[in-house]
């Protein structure tokens, strides 16, 4: 789940429990250019309050509107489409001829949005499925891979925990790495023990953990939405934190260093109880060669790769 979905659930959660009534809309079916894909979901408080998009800004006027009017009186979900003709998506912004099909919700259950937030929050994947007569939905648990589906019946979503990234070492190419990291959407989290680093990553949208890196990511639990970067430049700490992060779920694991310092650490990590295969998962030099000499040119190179391997994109070996 991305952020922007993260927020959509969080406000809807938030108005329904200080009593305001609220709709959920959810993109089900698109044809041509329309703006945002199947699963987009937009949250609409009765007052004209709105998180989220379904059309990136094309339709939500008119829909605002009808559920203020309309939909918000209703028990069950309704169907909304847009841009039927080439004169209606005209109207209404829609790129070239393009078609979007909503379905509305008019009584989201509270409980059940509670509880995938909770879900979500714990790291777990989660699918909700809307039965479209009765506008009832239920919770079951979720694979990363599940597809949006929607059919005369019901309605199918998965949500996910937001891709995290956790990086050792709280230097100046961390704090780049960090901010491309979040300019990505993914949920940082920064490990490092030294005191001399404590004082200098004071900010709010990144999560300093200051400890010995192998029993930090014990504590926080590395999932299969997570990545983990080595940047100390310092084995004693690298090291610890690589032996715990290879035998993780976590879908990439990297580290800092040339090619002879990769193949020395492999070979360490070998005396250290983790496998051939588990030392094979390690992403090192970390990043993609794109000939990165600077800082901000690292951090570029190493989300390129994170980015790569998150989509299931081959990324050439090193060593």
């Amino acid at each position: 789940m991305n952020s922007t979905d993260l927020s959509v659930l969080k406000s809807a959660v938030s108005w329904l429990k200080a009593g305001h009534p609220v709709a959920i809309a959810t993109v089900v079916q698109t044809w041509g250019s329309a703006p945002r894909p199947v699963g987009s979901w937009l949250a609409i408080r009765h007052d004209g309050q709105v998180a989220g998009s379904v059309s990136g800004g094309c339709v939500e006027d008119d829909l605002i509107s009808r559920v203020q009017s309309e939909i918000l009186t209703r028990n069950t979900p309704e169907m909304v489409v847009y841009g039927v003709s080439q004169e209606e998506a005209a109207r209404f912004g829609l790129p070239c001829g393009g078609t979007l099909r909503l379905l509305v919700e008019p009584k989201p259950q509270l409980a059940i949005l509670e509880k995938l937030l909770v879900g979500i929050s714990s790291h777990q994947v989660t699918k909700r499925i809307v039965n479209i007569a009765s506008g009832k939905s239920t919770l079951e648990a979720g694979n990363r891979n599940d597809e949006f589906t929607y059919t005369d019946s019901e309605m199918s979503t998965t949500y996910g925990p937001r891709w995290r990234m956790v990086i050792i070492g709280a230097g100046q190419l961390s704090l780049y790495t960090a901010d491309f990291a979040l300019a990505s959407d993914f949920e940082v989290i920064v490990i490092d023990p030294r005191e001399e680093y404590a004082e200098g990553l004071n900010r709010n949208d990144v999560t300093f953990i200051k400890g010995m890196p192998d029993d930090v990511l014990l504590a926080i639990g590395v999932d299969p939405h997570t990545a983990v970067v080595a940047l100390t430049h310092d084995p004693k700490l690298d090291d610890m934190a690589l032996m715990e992060a290879l035998k993780s779920p976590a879908f990439y694991v990297g580290a800092l260093g040339s090619r002879k310092n990769t193949q020395k650490r492999k070979e360490r990590l070998l005396d250290f109880d983790v496998s051939k295969e588990e030392v094979e998962r390690l992403h090192g030099p970390v990043g993609l060669n794109i000939g990165a000499l600077t800082p901000p040119e690292i951090a570029v190179s190493i989300l390129a790769e994170v980015i790569a391997v998150k989509y299931g994109i081959t990324v050439p070996k090193k060593i």
